[in-house]
C-alpha cells in the first residue's frame, strides 16, 4: 500500500488509510504500508511500515500541494522500489498522487492495482488556492486521468467522486466506500465528558457547540468565528469548543476571534489526541462542519451522525450527499444563517433529540461497520478476479502480502 501522507497523523485521509488498513487485515490480508518518514506508528495485526527517507529539516507535512510533499514522494519511490526488488507482492493499493506509482508499478510487475480515490487532484488547486497555472492544472488533470483508468479497481469515498469516476467512463471498475469507520484509533478517551468540559472551564449547564477538524481555509472557520461572534452576543452563556490547527493559526484564530467579538465564549484548544475526541463529542450538545468549498464529505460527518448529537452544517455538496434537512440543520455557508442555526438548536432541546435520534437511525441503516467491511471486501474480490491469470497473482497463498 502507497500512502504519500503523514501516517498516522489524526486528519482525514491518514484516518482512512488507516480505517482501510484495519479492515483488510480483518478481512486475512497482510499489507506492507509506503508512507512518510513523519506520524506516529499504529498497531495492527499483519501490518508492516516502511517509511521513505527524512529530508533535512522537513518535520511536517501541510494538508494539500506542495513542493515538501514533491520532495516526499520522490524519496518515497525509492522506498516502494526497495520493497518492490526484495517482495513479491499481490497486488498494489495506492492513495492519493501515488496512484500514479500504482498504475507503473502494475503494468511491470503484472499484479492488479486498486486505486483509493479520495479526492479530485485538479479540484485540489481549487479547494487549497495553490495554482492558477493552467498547465499545473492539466497535468493534474492527465494524472488523474491515468489513474482511473488504468485502475483495475477504483474506490471512491463519496457520490461525487463516485459520479466524477462514472462520467469519465469507468463505473464498472469502481466502487463507492464512505469514510463511515469513525475517527478512533482503538484506545478509549482517557477523559469523560465531564472532564472535558471542566478541563476548559465550561460549566455543565452551559450550552456547547463543538468544531473539530484542521484549519485550512476550505473548513470555514473563519466564518465559524463571525458566526459565533453573533452567538456571543445572542446567548453569552453558550460555549463554542474548537479542537485543532496548527499553533500559529490557532494564534491567527483566536486574533480573529478577539477582534470579532467571538473570544468570550470561543475556547481554542489546539490540536488534541485523536483517541480524547469522542471525549469531546459527547461533552457537546450540538455539532458544528462549517465548510465554505470543496465536493468531498468529512470523514468526521460519518462519526457525527453516530453521536446521538444534533449537527449543524453548510448547505452544500460536501455535506449533502449525506446529510438531509431530516436529519440535521443545514443552511448557507454565511455567518448569518450559520449563527441562527446554532442559536435555535441551543434554545430547543426537543429539535436536539429529534435530529440526534434520526441521524443515528440513518448512520445504523446506510453507514455501518459491517456495510464498510462487506464493500471492502467486495472490492478485492474484483481485485483478484481482475488479473487472476497474471503471473504475479497468489491470492490463495496463506502467506501473501
Amino acid at each position: 500500500m502507497l500512502a504519500p501522507e503523514p501516517f498516522f497523523e489524526p486528519r482525514g485521509t491518514p484516518f482512512s488509510e488507516y480505517h482501510r488498513i484495519k479492515a483488510l487485515v480483518e478481512l486475512g490480508h497482510h499489507v506492507d504500508l509506503v508512507t512518510y518518514p513523519i506520524g506516529g506508528d499504529v498497531e495492527l495485526l499483519n501490518l508492516r511500515i516502511f517509511r521513505s527517507l527524512r529530508p533535512p529539516f522537513v518535520r511536517n507535512v501541510r494538508i494539500g500541494p506542495s513542493i515538501t510533499k514533491v520532495i516526499l514522494d520522490v524519496l518515497m519511490v525509492l522506498t516502494i522500489a526497495r520493497r518492490v526488488w526484495s517482495e513479491r507482492y499481490d497486488a498494489i493499493h495506492s492513495h492519493e498522487e501515488m496512484g500514479l506509482v500504482g498504475v507503473w508499478l502494475s503494468k511491470w510487475l503484472r499484479i492488479p492495482h486498486l486505486y483509493d480515490m479520495h479526492s479530485s487532484l485538479p479540484q485540489q488547486l481549487s479547494n487549497f488556492k495553490y495554482s492558477q497555472s493552467s498547465l499545473l492544472k492539466s497535468m493534474f488533470v492527465w494524472a488523474e486521468d491515468q489513474m482511473v483508468h488504468k485502475s483495475d479497481v477504483v474506490i471512491t469515498i463519496c457520490q461525487e467522486l463516485q459520479d466524477t469516476v462514472a462520467e469519465m467512463g469507468v463505473a464498472d471498475r469502481s466502487l463507492l466506500i464512505e469514510n463511515v469507520m469513525g475517527g478512533d484509533v482503538d484506545e478509549p478517551p482517557s477523559r469523560t465528558a465531564t472532564e472535558i468540559r471542566s478541563a476548559w472551564g465550561i460549566s455543565s449547564d452551559a450550552p456547547l457547540a463543538l468544531y473539530t477538524g484542521t484549519f485550512e481555509a476550505y473548513q470555514g472557520v473563519d466564518m465559524l468565528i463571525d458566526a459565533v461572534a453573533i452567538v456571543a452576543r445572542a446567548r453569552p452563556n453558550a460555549r463554542v469548543l474548537v479542537v485543532g490547527g496548527e499553533p500559529r493559526q490557532v494564534e491567527a484564530a483566536k486574533a480573529r476571534a478577539q477582534a470579532a467579538g467571538a473570544s468570550p465564549v470561543m475556547i481554542f484548544t489546539g490540536q488534541q489526541p485523536a483517541k480524547e475526541i469522542p471525549g469531546f463529542v459527547q461533552a457537546a450538545d450540538l455539532l458544528v462542519s462549517p465548510r465554505i468549498r470543496g465536493t468531498n464529505t468529512p470523514l468526521k460527518i460519518y462519526s457525527y451522525l453516530r453521536s446521538g448529537k444534533p449537527i449543524v452544517a453548510t448547505n452544500l455538496l460536501t455535506h449533502t450527499q449525506v446529510l438531509t434537512p431530516e436529519i440535521s440543520k443545514l443552511v448557507d455557508p454565511q455567518p448569518e444563517p450559520f449563527a441562527a442555526a446554532m442559536v435555535a438548536l441551543i434554545d430547543s432541546p426537543e429539535e436536539r433529540r429529534r435530529l440526534a435520534t434520526a441521524a443515528a437511525a440513518v448512520a445504523q441503516e446506510k453507514y455501518s461497520r459491517e456495510s464498510y467491511l462487506k464493500r471492502t471486501a467486495h472490492a478485492y474480490d474484483r481485485l483478484a478476479k481482475s488479473r487472476r491469470s497474471s503471473a504475479g497473482w497468489n491470492g490463495a497463498k496463506a502467506d501473501a502480502r
